[in-house]
C-alpha cells in the first residue's frame, strides 16, 4: 500500500476513501470490514429520526477502539488520530496493535415494525425488499475481498433481515459474517443496576435514549416529553418474541425518559464498546471457515461431512423488542 495505511495501533479506514487501485493491497491487510445498519424512524418527540443510526455508526466506530470519527484514508495523521483514539486501548496500554478494519458506509433505510410505521418521518422499506438489498450489500463487500465481515446493528427489526441476507450470502461464498446487536451487549440486569427497577429498556426509552446522548447529546430533547410507562412485560422468566399492533400505552415510544442521562449514556457507550471489541478481537483470531459446498451429501463411503452453518453465540437476552418483551 502506498497511501493508504492505519495508524500504529490499528483501526478503522473509511472504505469510501480507498482508492480504486489500492484496494486489493488494503484487502489483503485488514483483518475485516464493518458494516453499520440502522433505519430511519419515529423515536419520539425527544429523539432524532437517526437515533438507529447514531448508534450503528457509533457503535461500529467502537469496533474499532475509536473515540472520534474514524481515521483518514491518509493514515495516521487523521482527526481519530489527533483525537487519540484511533491507536485503540490495547496501544495505549502498551499492548499489541488492535485489529485492522475498513468501515463501509451504513444501511441508513430498514424494515420496520407496524407500530412505528404510521408516526411521522418513518421511512420503511418491505421485508422481502430489505433481505434482497442487504443480501446485495454483504455479498458486494465480501467480493471486494473482505471475508471477515461485521455488521453492527442499531435497529432491531433488522436482525431477522440481516440474519436472512447472511445465510444467503454464507452459502455462495466463503465469509465469516458476524452480527452484532448494540441493544444486547448491556444486559437487562445491568440496565436494572443503573436505572432502577423501573422499565428502561425499549423503543424509544431511557436506555436507547441514554445510549443516543453518549454519543450526541445535542440530538436529544430530554424536556419535550414526561414519562410514558410501557406495557408490562409477561410475568415468566422464559425467552420470547412478542409482536402486536399497538402494544398500548404506546405514542411510536414508550418510557421513563426521566431515568435517561449523559452520564448513564457514556456508562452504556464504555460498556458496551468494550465487549463489542471483545468479540471482535476473539473473532479475528479465530480459524476462517471452509469454503460453501453445492456438493451433494456424501456417501456411507465418501468423506464425512462438514459443517455449513453459523456458529452461534449464547441465546439473546434482552434485545430491542426480540425476547423478554422489552418493546
Amino acid at each position: 500500500m502506498d497511501g493508504v495505511t492505519w495508524p500504529a495501533g490499528g483501526g478503522l479506514l473509511p472504505a469510501t476513501r480507498i482508492p480504486g487501485g489500492e484496494l486489493a493491497a488494503v484487502a489483503a491487510a485488514a483483518d475485516y470490514a464493518v458494516l453499520p445498519v440502522g433505519a430511519v424512524e419515529w423515536h419520539g418527540p425527544h429523539l432524532p429520526l437517526g437515533t438507529d443510526l447514531i448508534l450503528a455508526e457509533g457503535f461500529a466506530a467502537e469496533a474499532g477502539g475509536i473515540a472520534g470519527p474514524v481515521a483518514e484514508a491518509g493514515g495516521a495523521g487523521g482527526p481519530a488520530a489527533e483525537a487519540g483514539g484511533a491507536a485503540g486501548p490495547a496501544a495505549e496500554a502498551g499492548g499489541a496493535a488492535g485489529p485492522r478494519g475498513v468501515l463501509f458506509p451504513a444501511v441508513p433505510y430498514a424494515a420496520c415494525p407496524g407500530q412505528t410505521r404510521p408516526w411521522p418521518g418513518t421511512v420503511s422499506i418491505r421485508p422481502e425488499i430489505a433481505v434482497g438489498y442487504l443480501a446485495d450489500v454483504i455479498e458486494g463487500i465480501v467480493a471486494a475481498g473482505f471475508p471477515r465481515l461485521l455488521i453492527v446493528n442499531g435497529h432491531d427489526a433488522n436482525m431477522s433481515t440481516v440474519r436472512a441476507a447472511m445465510e444467503w450470502v454464507s452459502g455462495r461464498r466463503t465469509a465469516s459474517l458476524l452480527l452484532v446487536n448494540w441493544f444486547q451487549l448491556v444486559t437487562p440486569a445491568e440496565t436494572t443496576d443503573l436505572y432502577g427497577p423501573l422499565t428502561a429498556r425499549g423503543h424509544g426509552g431511557a436506555y436507547e435514549t441514554s445510549g443516543v446522548l453518549g454519543f450526541d447529546p445535542g440530538a436529544v430533547r430530554l424536556d419535550a416529553v414526561t414519562d410514558l410507562p410501557p406495557k408490562p412485560k409477561l410475568p415468566v422468566g422464559h425467552p420470547y418474541v412478542l409482536v402486536e399492533s399497538r402494544p398500548d400505552p404506546w405514542q411510536g415510544w414508550s418510557g421513563h425518559i426521566s431515568l435517561a442521562s449523559e452520564a448513564a449514556g457514556r456508562q452504556v457507550r464504555a460498556t458496551a464498546g468494550a465487549r463489542l471489541r471483545e468479540i471482535v478481537a476473539a473473532w479475528v483470531a479465530a480459524p476462517p471457515p471452509a469454503p460453501p459446498t453445492a456438493d451433494p451429501l456424501p456417501t456411507p463411503d465418501g468423506p464425512a461431512p462438514t459443517p455449513d452453518g453459523p456458529t452461534a453465540g449464547p441465546a439473546p437476552t434482552g434485545a430491542d423488542g426480540a425476547t423478554g418483551g422489552d418493546r
